[in-house]
């Protein structure tokens, strides 16, 4: 007997949705097609019904999915777009999950954007896949009864994360599958760069959505034993340890335009303890180099590094000027296009190094352009961060904030890993799983965006390998965590 499927449409204008209709009202493996919908069904076959169904994210409305849906597998459709099947895109959804025994499945797709059609590969899904961002595209293939039992699991009040949380209800037991393959066309309205796009979950505007995915994440965690409860490694500083109590540290690669900026606002500060800078030239082959030898010739406290390696990146450079004798006590980050707030902002990060006791601190910055005017969202301040769940929560969100700084012997310990995208979030996650994190929530730092930025634009296959290695990261972070637990 053929597995039958019933189809859910929500928000998709008339238009949109008439086309998308008549790619599953043709297919024999469709029984029901439930839409949202002002359209008179009228016009169309019986397989067509209506149902109040908003949005997929209420738990109330993946309820009345669960009691809607009579057949072996449901599909939710959640682009606003007319979605175009591949060929035998149905069959083969069925196909792999008999033979995979998945009971939730999303695919590979194609977008035309500006009348142009480019493929969309996805990345697979795993056990640190917990951003609540993760794209699994707009045809998620379940399972109904598996979707059923999880619907019926997860907390009934959410109305932003009840199919995150039912996600990862299914990912409790390995339960999803990605086919990279392109099963099905669709447009895109979201034409923003990709540097544009990566605030959206800290914007303060989507506060009571970050809530409701924090719940969620934390039920999944322990719900698998991966939950540390806020118990902390003391952190006692030595008196004498080291001949600077701060390192400010730059790493820097063809920065002409901007590490003049990034120095001197190092070398303004003003504080009660000494500091020096540690610039990490990692080879420019533009002025850079010349910049900071100049910068250097009236300037005792700036050290200028080029390393012997050249197979370092941006986390190789960090070890550089950590394994430094003359780092000193708390090594703290500056980005080589960016500056500090103004001349407080050593003196703030040190004093919560003292006050919290902790080894490493993370604090708050606004985004602005190249000439120093506040874009949105402006300040990002990561206040969805607490003492008693930001270490769990850290597994969900995709950053952990800036500037970020470090007890330097803690840090010699673990080591940066060496690459040039994530490797600040991997030694944060590894160090928030004995210690605690000091927080500054008002704004020390400047983030420049500008055409240059290494993330102002990726192209999709970059980002699929960043957000590949840091749900990698979350992973290795999620399985030490259970082992901890475990102990």
């Amino acid at each position: 007997m053929a597995k039958l499927i019933s189809v859910f449409i929500v928000n998709q204008n008339e238009n949109e949705l008439k086309n998308t209709i008549a790619e599953f009202e043709n297919s024999k493996l469709v029984q029901f097609i439930f839409v949202n919908s002002e359209i008179k069904i009228d016009d169309f076959s019986e397989k067509v019904q209506k149902i109040e169904l908003s949005d997929f994210n209420h738990s109330s409305n993946l309820q009345k999915i669960s009691k809607k849906a009579k057949t072996d597998y449901i599909l939710l459709v959640k682009s606003e777009n007319a979605v175009k099947l591949g060929q035998f895109a149905l069959e083969r959804y069925i196909s792999v999950a008999k033979d995979t025994k998945a009971k939730m499945i999303y695919s590979d797709y194609s977008e035309i954007k500006n009348g142009l059609k480019k493929k969309h590969f996805l990345i697979d899904c795993q056990k640190g896949s917990l951003r609540d961002d993760f794209n699994f595209g707009s045809l998620l293939f379940f399972d109904t009864k598996a979707f059923n039992k999880a619907a019926k699991s997860i907390r009934k009040s959410f109305k932003f994360a009840g199919l995150y949380a039912l996600r990862l209800k299914l990912m409790e037991k390995n339960l999803l599958f990605r086919i990279p393959e392109i099963l099905y066309t669709l447009g895109e309205n979201d034409d923003r760069k990709s540097g544009q796009k990566i605030f959206d979950y800290v914007d303060p505007k989507n506060r009571d959505v970050q809530i409701e995915m924090e719940i969620a994440a934390t039920q999944h965690l322990k719900s698998i034993n991966g939950f540390l409860k806020p118990n902390f490694k003391k952190v006692k500083f030595k008196k004498n340890e080291f001949e600077n109590e701060a390192s400010v540290v730059i790493p820097v690669f063809n920065r002409e335009k901007t590490i003049k900026d990034a120095i001197e606002s190092v070398l303004n500060q003003k504080t009660n303890f000494k500091f020096n800078l540690i610039v990490v030239n990692n080879h420019s082959t533009d002025k850079t180099g010349e910049i900071i030898s100049q910068l250097q010739a009236n300037e005792d406290r700036l050290i200028h590094l080029v390393p012997t390696r050249t197979d370092l990146l941006i986390g190789g450079c960090w070890n550089e000027a950590v394994h430094n004798e003359n780092c000193g006590r708390f090594a703290i980050q500056l980005d080589s296009d960016d500056i500090y707030k103004d001349e407080t902002t050593l003196q703030q990060i040190v004093d919560t190094f003292h006050k919290e006791k902790c080894a490493m601190v993370v604090a708050s910055y606004e985004l602005v352009d190249f000439k120093l005017n506040s874009i949105p969202p402006g300040l990002i301040d990561h206040k969805e961060w607490t003492d008693d769940n930001g270490r769990n929560n850290a597994l969900r969100i995709n950053g952990l904030g800036a500037p970020r700084a470090f007890y330097t012997p803690i840090l010699r310990k673990l080591n940066i890993p060496n690459v040039s995208y994530g490797e600040d979030y991997a030694v944060g996650l590894a160090i928030s799983r004995h210690y605690r994190i000091g927080r500054i929530y008002n704004s020390v730092y400047l983030c420049r965006r500008w055409d240059d930025n290494s993330d102002a634009d990726l192209d999709i296959s970059v980002m699929n390998a960043h957000n590949t290695y840091k749900d990698r990261i979350r992973t290795i972070e999620l399985m030490a965590r259970i082992e901890l637990n475990s102990k």
